[in-house]
Order: C-alpha cells, then sequence, then structure tokens
C-alpha cells in the first residue's frame, strides 16, 4: 500500500526537471541579447482593428454583431491569437468604416514602424510607394 493520505493525488512529471519550461536558467551577463522578434502580422492587423474599435467607442459585441462574426472570434482576432481570413478581416473593417486596403495599410504602416525602431534604421530605402512591402488581399 502507499504512504500517502488517501485524498492526496501522486504526481509524476513528464519532464525531468531541467528540462521543464517553468524552471529557465538564467541567462549570464555576458551572453548578448538576442534580436527582437519581428511583431507577427496578425498582431499588427488585430492591435489596428482594437484600436479602431475603441476610438470608435463601440463595444465588440457590436463590431462583432455587424461584421456577422462571433464575439469570441473578433476578440481573439483583436488579440493576435488568431490567423483571420480575409473574408474576416474585410467583414470586421467594413463594420468599423474602414475597407480592407485601409486595414491593410495601417497594419503595414505599423511594421515599418515597429521594424524601423527595432532595426535602429529605415527599411524604407525604395521609391517605391510600398515601402518594400506589397500586399494582397
Amino acid at each position: 500500500m502507499s504512504n500517502q493520505a488517501p485524498n492526496q493525488a501522486r504526481v509524476i512529471p513528464l519532464r525531468p526537471p531541467a528540462a521543464r519550461p517553468d524552471t529557465v536558467a538564467p541567462v549570464p551577463a555576458s551572453t548578448p541579447r538576442s534580436v527582437p522578434r519581428e511583431p507577427l502580422w496578425r498582431d499588427l492587423v488585430g492591435d489596428v482593428l482594437r484600436r479602431e474599435r475603441q476610438a470608435q467607442e463601440r463595444t465588440l459585441k457590436d463590431v462583432a454583431d455587424s461584421a456577422r462574426i462571433s464575439m469570441p472570434y473578433l476578440s481573439e482576432v483583436e488579440r493576435g491569437r488568431k490567423e483571420a481570413s480575409s473574408e474576416v478581416l474585410a467583414a470586421a473593417a467594413h463594420a468599423l468604416g474602414l475597407s480592407l486596403g485601409d486595414l491593410l495599410a495601417r497594419a503595414q504602416g505599423e511594421l515599418v514602424r515597429l521594424s524601423s525602431r527595432h532595426s535602429g534604421r529605415s527599411r524604407a530605402t525604395t521609391s517605391s510607394s510600398h515601402n518594400g512591402l506589397c500586399l494582397a488581399a
């Protein structure tokens, strides 16, 4: 029989303690810092949708109903947790009075701004109006 009390569960870790993600070893001070991660497109688009919705002082439910998409799904898109289709993005943009092109242009502007800040220089070195980035919806 067991020495454990009858109402206690026995926990058997699946990974050894050193390999578990919650036990991350400290990084030595002499180790060079990693390059900042570039933002994901879904995060940028979600941020633009959320900022526009909040600027219009509209609720998530109101915009989701107007776009004919579920409120939980729109919430996930705004938080960058879901990679929404172009149809869903267009519906959400139209519900906010934007075209899909407006939404994508704003997200692209954010990407350029954040990318140039992370690299310390502007990446817009071409004479194109797209700043080196073309999007197709």
